[in-house]
């Protein structure tokens, strides 16, 4: 594929995982992105996930014919970028290798050498003349590992992201870039808001035409300021829907009742809500729902005086990403000692700027007319 009249996609896609990063499912697999860069010199940017060294390194032969690489750039070396490295160094004996110092002792650690015959060491600002294009390198340390650098590419105006801008998805299947974007932003980038601020405010500067990161496709200009939008809003923790997500879990039906009776009356009232059942809907996507809307509410019983264990890991997801800035609300069902919703807000204790709503509902088993009245009353409060 032809990003430009010099730059070449030869990446590739995997339909074989199942879990990437061995949490987050994919239905539609994973795209692992490598670029090559054809100008005086020929620059590699990023190799892919180990079991598809073979295909890569064909692609980049054909590409190339009788030429062969100058440089490898080694943006990330989490192993589904870096995994093809030892072997492209072994096929390519004459290429230099470009990386971060940090990049460097990752290598040491994975393979067993930092390739110090035959390596460039870059740091923020540092150049790379190819001949017309020349590189210029920006750290991006804890977007998401500490090693990690982007490339601009001054002629065409190229970002090259790393992981940033990424998304779940391989390449031959169709589909929207937000929903897929967001569940993986918030899943593997979320915990880290503060530097991915201090990357967006770096990539201000820079005439930015064509970003390809290391997951999903090509993004070009048109696209660029929906996206910087969506990811400006997940780093500053600010809510981009204004709305509800009702999440809940249930062990006998009551407190699911209770979920779904407060959703549907919430949408009555022109409140955009959506419900999900943490046992049985995917946890990633609802922890990207909770960083979606303004406003959450958590539903759950009291199980062994403290709260049934798929609210427990919800919750565990929100605050070790930072979760912030919202309205939280509680429904409680305890048939005996309810407790939830002290847990709950103790579990959130260290959560910034978190609103709570003045009405918790609380079930006593089932639902009944008391608890019912504190429904609406949530409804009410959650809709103004």
């Amino acid at each position: 594929m032809e990003i430009t009249k010099d730059i070449l996609y030869v990446g590739v896609n995997d339909h074989l995982v199942d879990l990437f990063e061995g949490q987050y499912d994919v239905p539609n697999g994973m795209a692992y992105n490598s670029y090559l860069i054809c100008d005086d010199k020929v620059a590699v940017m990023d190799s892919v996930d180990a079991h598809f060294t073979d295909e890569w390194i064909t692609k980049i032969a054909a590409a190339l014919g009788e030429r062969t690489p100058d440089y490898l750039v080694v943006q990330h070396m989490e192993p589904d970028h870096s995994g093809s490295v030892a072997a492209f160094a072994q096929a390519y004996p004459g290429t230099t290798i470009v990386a971060s110092a940090q990049a460097f002792n990752m290598m040491k650690a994975y393979f067993g050498t930092d390739y110090a015959d035959r390596r460039v060491v870059v740091k923020e600002g540092d150049t790379l003349p190819l001949g017309t294009h020349t590189l210029h390198f920006v750290t991006a340390p804890m977007v998401h590992w500490p090693e990690v650098i982007m490339t601009y590419d001054d002629a065409d105006k190229v970002l090259f992201s790393a992981d940033a801008f990424g998304k779940f998805g391989a390449l031959d299947v169709e589909e929207p870039w937000l929903p897929e974007a967001r569940r993986y932003f918030i899943g593997i980038v979320g915990k880290y808001g503060v530097q991915v601020q201090a990357v967006l405010k770096k990539a201000a500067a820079l005439d930015i035409e064509t970003v390809c990161s290391l997951h999903g496709p090509v993004l070009h200009k048109e696209q660029l300021g929906d996206v910087l939008a969506a990811y400006d809003a997940w780093s500053a923790y600010r809510p981009e829907t204004e709305g509800v997500l009702v999440a809940y879990s249930s062990i006998y039906g009551h407190t699911a009742e209770a979920a779904n009776r407060l959703a549907e009356a919430l949408r009555e009232k022109g409140v955009e809500t959506v419900a999900m059942d943490l046992a049985r809907c995917d946890m990633a996507e609802a922890v990207a729902q909770a960083f979606r809307f303004s406003k959450l509410v958590l539903a759950t019983p009291t199980y062994n005086a403290d709260v049934f264990p798929f609210m427990k890991e919800f919750i565990h997801h929100l605050t070790e990403r930072n979760y912030q800035n919202r309205t939280v609300a509680f429904i409680e069902n305890g048939s005996w000692a309810p407790m939830a919703a002290k847990v709950m807000t103790k579990m959130l204790e260290g959560s910034k700027n978190l609103t709570y709503a003045a009405t918790t509902v609380t079930v006593r088993g089932a639902l009944n007319a008391a608890s019912e009245a504190q429904l609406a009353a949530l409804a009410d409060e959650l809709s103004r």
